[in-house]
């Protein structure tokens, strides 16, 4: 079956019910699930992460996990908040695991592997996505994952605590530090050029966001694979 015709299939099923039904015996219940929040989820890694390989095996890595722990799924949130938290939690094992290690420097080319929005200019993209992305990458783990989910996702406060496991307090507090290290290093993306939603003036406070790089995966780029049982792999937290 196409994935089209797939879709179709279970335009009227809700993800609870897809997940009920992927439990129940359902081949391809789970990877219409994978399907309709992939490009989210794929974002969230890789925004996280800053690196295409690291973002893809833990986004792998999490939905390994998630299949086989559907059936402990309880409805007690969103079935978008449980896979956002356990595609999140592979990637803070990563990252973490990584911080451990010496570090490495961001590809030079990792803004030409991202997408750029339509009309955008390709000189600001590459300024824009390679500075917000090396910086990102000197937050600690914590930090990085709620400024993603916060200010380059657009999750509220709440969401986003539920997604970490944490009070909104820890989100609201954990942003405003990463904003305040982080927006410094960008502010120079504001002088540049004119104002916009991808730009960052004046001094970091609460209520100012870091730019987004709007790194959605390329069509027919490489996205892991929402299959379920063909997938191999770790499972995650």
């Amino acid at each position: 079956m196409s994935t089209e015709q797939t879709g179709s299939a279970y335009a009227d099923v809700t993800d609870a019910d897809l997940l009920t039904r992927h439990t129940a015996g359902d081949r391809d219940a789970f990877g219409e699930l994978v399907r309709r929040h992939r490009d989210r989820l794929w974002a969230v890694a890789l925004r996280t992460l800053g690196d295409r390989e690291e973002a893809a095996d833990a986004l792998q890595d999490a939905l390994v996990s998630a299949y086989r722990a559907a059936g402990r799924f309880e409805g007690r949130a969103a079935v978008t908040t449980w896979l956002h938290r356990i595609v999140v939690n592979a990637c803070l094992d990563r990252a973490r695991r990584r911080a451990a290690r010496p570090a490495v420097p961001l590809p030079e080319d990792l803004d030409q592997r991202l997408p750029a929005p339509v009309h955008e200019d390709p000189a600001i993209r590459g300024e824009t996505r390679a500075a917000v992305l090396a910086a990102l990458a000197t937050l600690p783990a914590e930090q990085r994952a709620a400024l993603v989910l916060v200010d380059m996702e657009g999750y509220p406060v709440d969401e986003a605590a539920r997604i970490l496991q944490v009070a909104s307090g820890t989100i609201k507090s954990r942003c405003a530090r990463g904003r305040a290290k982080l927006l410094p290093l960008v502010r120079h993306l504001r002088e540049a050029g004119p104002p916009g939603p991808s730009r960052v003036s004046g001094n970091p406070g609460a209520g100012q966001s870091v730019p987004s790089t709007d790194d959605r995966p390329r069509a027919g780029g490489p996205t892991p694979d929402a299959g379920g049982t063909s997938m191999e792999g770790g499972g995650t937290r």
